[in-house]
């Protein structure tokens, strides 16, 4: 390749947005020159009896696309703009699609749960060199949890189970304060929708769980904060890997602190999430018991990289 290429993903995502920029290499690799992340909570409002995208949620949705719309034109690129959950799901979803498409030019992409999974494998597969080993790739989002089974690049098991971090404080924490009850209904919510993940690799050889996004991300960041006293982001966490015990005992932690101001001060855990952590990291928990997890790697890279890596393949250019 003797053109270099620049690209923009947008990830629109149901608790943030994330847009990363990168400049292809003439190997065919590329390296993030740009990215930023805002926070939306693009489900804000919506109840599993009604899925919809409030007003208030569109207006911040569109101001974002449009500031993030402004840093990829000034790379010279255009923005390819992939949605999950939050979207797919709302009812006015294709109201949304015409008002962002009307006030900034552009044109979202709604993907499936399936196409999400393998989008997200290929960007677990550029950040770790797992290729030879078959590896579970676990991606708690916020509407949706994600499990993919693959080696070599092929991906034998992709899973979307509505269990996310946003939508399971919505249903079970709605004013964010943390009972025995509630924690025991989440689990046992949690435990009943991926019964038939677990059972359906019940007979698959699984040689290392890997984890992406949001949670597993601050989880991550929580427990290398209790290990050295330092904080991490998020590219440094990539190849991290922690033990179940250590996952339980930040677990402990974070439900132990009953208001999301008190969980606002662990150490490791980004700004503005402690609202929605102890619903992600509950999820986690019941994923590392109910596949019998001993340990998992981070990986850095997830749905963006995989959007990049996709489009790379479109153009003829990977």
């Amino acid at each position: 390749m003797s053109k270099n290429y620049k690209l923009a993903a947008l990830d629109i995502g149901t608790n943030s947005f994330h847009l990363i920029v990168v400049s292809v290499t003439p190997s065919g690799d590329f390296e993030i020159i740009d990215e930023a992340r805002e926070v939306i909570r693009l489900s804000e409002g919506s109840t599993e009896e009604t899925k919809v995208i409030k007003p208030e949620s569109v207006k911040r949705g569109v101001e974002v696309i449009h500031r993030f719309q402004k840093i990829a034109n000034s790379h010279g690129v255009e923005l390819r703009a992939v949605a999950t959950s939050a979207v797919r799901e709302a009812n006015n979803k294709d109201e949304f699609l015409k008002t962002v498409f009307e006030k900034t030019g552009v044109k979202i992409e709604i993907i499936n749960g399936v196409e999400e999974a393998q989008l997200i494998y290929l960007g677990i597969l550029k950040a770790l060199p797992i290729s030879d080993k078959y590896a579970l790739a676990v991606d708690i989002g916020g509407g949706s949890t994600e499990f993919i089974l693959g080696k070599g690049g092929k991906v034998e098991l992709a899973e979307s189970i509505k269990i996310g971090a946003v939508r399971l404080t919505q249903k079970f924490f709605p004013d964010l304060i943390l009972t025995e009850q509630r924690i025991d209904e989440t689990r046992n919510f949690i435990r009943d929708k991926i019964a038939q993940v677990v059972d359906r690799l019940s007979n698959s050889t699984i040689e290392i769980y890997v984890g992406s996004s949001g949670t597993i991300m601050n989880v991550g960041s929580m427990i290398a904060a209790k290990r050295n006293g330092k904080l991490s982001d998020r590219h440094s966490l990539n190849k991290f890997e922690f033990s179940a015990e250590e996952l339980f005992d930040i677990e402990n932690e974070v439900l132990n602190k009953r208001t999301a101001e008190e969980r606002e001060e662990i150490p490791g855990l980004e700004i503005g999430r402690g609202d929605i952590i102890p619903a992600g990291v509950i999820i986690l928990s019941i994923i590392f018991r109910m596949f019998k997890i001993d340990k998992m790697i981070i990986a850095g890279y997830a749905l963006r990289e995989g959007i990049i890596l996709d489009s790379m393949d479109k153009l003829g250019i990977s």
